[in-house]
């Protein structure tokens, strides 16, 4: 049987998001055998690995020769914001709640990156947009306070903060990674190496190596190949695929609470109610975004 075209878009979008599912309860089981900076470093390494295998795959080693000093420049700069510092913060975050809190509020970074739209792109804000803003934000103080938003008592303020804090990096990354005009698998390995680099340097400063746990180090790998590596390009290649974006990206909805699941039955946290409601505020204000940016457009 022939798969269309849109069918190969589904069927890439939907393994990139299943796998992307799998991630918070990869991050939170991993860290049990490892120290953030060390699986950080690790899934790096991986992640890079992989990404030169595709490039050797695809025949376009050669596109690495080309780079030039500014080429390399500006993949410092997003390698330092992505993977180093991103992930350095939102695994930090992990360690210090719940795998449903941190991997639900990691989900607030399309919002966050409206915010940051308005003085870097310069763009507008319209009413729309303020109560996608405000929808979302209200989903964050449910999940921060377990549902006690009238008393406002947060169980782990610092993990919040990273966790939200860790979009604002997210968000400044797809921004500068945008205007870059590169080839997206290159500019993501050579990103990556620049990251790598980066983590490397805190890991001899801060860490040490040598107390690397085996399940750790497969726990790296997973999240390397699979949060950091093959699922991005399994996701480009579905929008390659499709024949209208939106068919694909709004699959990308479905993915935490696919994410709540795996959670609780892998990881064995109770989800709590507030959890849910909050999810369901958040992606409501980001869905409510998407409306005001169609009506735009």
């Amino acid at each position: 049987m022939q798969f269309s075209n849109q069918n190969k878009a589904y069927l890439f979008a939907i393994s990139a998001v299943l796998l992307w599912s799998t991630i918070a309860s990869a991050f939170k089981i991993t860290l049990e055998y490892i120290d953030y900076i060390q699986l950080l470093l690790l899934a790096s390494i991986f992640s890079s690995i992989a990404l030169f295998l595709i490039l050797m795959i695809q025949g376009k080693i050669y596109l690495l020769k080309q780079l030039q000093r500014k080429d390399l420049l500006q993949s410092a700069l997003l390698g330092f914001l992505n993977p180093f510092l991103y992930y350095l913060v939102l695994l930090k975050a992990y360690t210090l709640l719940k795998a449903q809190e941190a991997g639900t509020l990691n989900y607030i970074w399309p919002i966050t990156l409206v915010l940051l739209s308005i003085p870097l792109l310069k763009q507008k804000i319209n009413w729309i947009s303020i109560v996608a803003i405000f929808t979302s934000f209200f989903g964050i103080m449910i999940i921060s306070t377990e549902g006690k938003i009238a008393s406002l008592g947060f169980r782990e303020p610092v993990g919040v903060f990273l966790a939200v804090i860790s979009s604002v990096f997210w968000a400044l990354y797809w921004i500068y990674n945008v205007k870059d005009r590169r080839d997206e698998i290159v500019k993501l390995f050579v990103n990556f190496v620049f990251g790598t680099i980066f983590i490397l340097i805190v890991v001899l400063l801060f860490s040490d190596i040598r107390n690397i746990q085996l399940p750790g180090i497969w726990g790296s790998l997973y999240i390397g190949l699979f949060e950091m590596g093959i699922t991005y390009l399994l996701w480009l290649k579905a929008l390659k695929f499709s024949i209208n974006t939106a068919k694909v990206s709004n699959l990308v909805y479905i993915s935490p609470f696919i994410s709540l699941i795996i959670i609780r039955n892998v990881v064995g946290e109770q989800i709590l109610v507030s959890t849910i409601v909050g999810l369901v505020f958040i992606i409501s204000g980001i869905i409510i975004q998407q409306f005001s940016s169609g009506k735009k457009s």
